[in-house]
């Protein structure tokens, strides 16, 4: 295949801030091009998105069901390979099984549909179709993350004993919701949001982050939800017990009312033999610290780094990579993947490297088994799917 990979874009116009960054991101690499869009609700603010990105009159379309039928009809040569929503949680599961009944593949930002129940209707259509879709858990994407997952697999610490994952954010704070703020108030609105808040916007990130670095799967909780501004339906603030499948505990702080943090995700992962640290606002550094020896620092960019660090590194060491690069690594990985599918090869698996319908599913678990353990007087809750 000697051409770009096709997108089509599903919300994201004018005045969304995550329309741009996946924008951004997609287009990083030159691996993709957006060439069709339905970028608003309101069929005039999407024609009006789309002009602004200069998308072709006939590719411009009012609403996402135009857009999945027209593009269908048009030769394969041209229509789009995948389509991208960038919605609040509410809009995500119609579009995505309609692009997945059509021959499409998806990505999505997380979390992946409203509820569980969609979720596991939209995984079994994957399935069913052999269509691959993509996940934007954003921090799978660092490079020292990476660096992370593979010395944890590698038994670089022995058997994990116990992670600590904590999400404090400050920006609801105060009730901008009724102000205005068009951010705030969709994500602190259940028929928009779901039924969690705070949890279901940053708490499935922690939780994902969890899983991905230590390699476990998370089997019960102990969960403790919070509405700390008065008169907000959803929870706003969070905390989580863990339990993995290999016997080790965990703490999950999950906050949008820490007064003063910007985006301080942080993590740890203890083993036996040693340990790792690593902050989402200083990413280009892990930690890693030893029972018998000196701590170790490991920079992004250095060549004494994994193959799967490496490989999603794009500057030389002492060059900061961030967000944008890291969501990027998402989408190079997402369109090596369906280019390798579409010229009949395998996709390596630095290629299969990212997020997809199975951490969808388990977020939207994430999700709904905390909410549950919140509302109850029991202890422990197990993590049913």
């Amino acid at each position: 295949m000697n051409s770009k990979i096709r997108m089509g874009m599903i919300g994201g116009g004018k005045n969304a801030f995550i329309g741009a960054v996946h924008r951004i991101a997609a287009n990083i690499d030159g691996q993709i091009e957006l060439v069709c869009g339905a970028l608003s609700s309101n069929p005039e603010t999407a024609k009006e998105s789309g002009e602004l990105l200069f998308l072709a009159e006939d590719r411009n379309y009012g609403t996402y069901q135009e857009m999945i039928e027209k593009e269908s009809l048009l030769p394969a040569e041209i229509r789009m390979h995948f389509v991208t929503i960038v919605t609040p949680n509410f809009a995500h599961f119609a579009p995505a099984m309609m692009a997945l009944e059509n021959g499409f593949h998806v990505v999505i930002d997380k979390p992946i549909s409203l509820t569980l129940d969609e979720a596991k209707q939209l995984r079994d259509k994957v399935l069913e179709t052999g269509l691959t879709l993509c996940l934007t858990y954003t921090y799978s994407g660092y490079p020292l993350v990476k660096q992370a997952r593979q010395m944890v697999k590698d038994g670089a610490f022995g058997k994990i004993r116990k992670v600590l994952v904590e999400y404090p954010q400050g920006w609801l704070s105060l009730p901008s919701e009724r102000d205005g703020n068009k951010q705030s108030a969709w994500r602190t609105d259940p028929s928009k949001s779901g039924i969690s808040g705070c949890m279901g916007d940053i708490g499935t990130h922690a939780a994902q982050l969890a899983e991905y670095i230590s390699g476990l799967e998370i089997t019960k909780i102990c969960a403790d939800l919070n509405i700390v501004v008065d008169g907000r339906p959803l929870d706003d603030d969070g905390n989580v017990l863990l339990k993995f499948n290999n016997g080790a505990n965990g703490v999950l702080v999950a906050s949008q009312i820490a007064a003063g943090e910007e985006n301080a995700l942080k993590i740890k992962v203890y083993g036996e033999k040693g340990s790792l640290e690593w902050h989402q606002e200083e990413p280009n550094t892990l930690k890693v610290k030893w029972l018998e020896a000196p701590t170790q620092l490991y920079r992004a960019g250095q060549g004494y780094l994994t193959p799967s660090a490496q490989f999603n590194a794009r500057t030389p060491a002492g060059h900061p990579e961030g967000y944008l690069e890291a969501f990027a690594n998402i989408y190079r990985n997402f369109a090596l993947t369906l280019r390798s599918k579409l010229d009949g090869k395998t996709p390596t698996p630095e290629m299969l490297d990212f997020p997809g319908v199975e951490e969808g599913v388990r977020g939207m678990a994430f999700i709904e088994n905390v909410v549950a353990s919140g509302l109850s007087d029991q202890k422990w809750f197990d993590f049913k799917i």
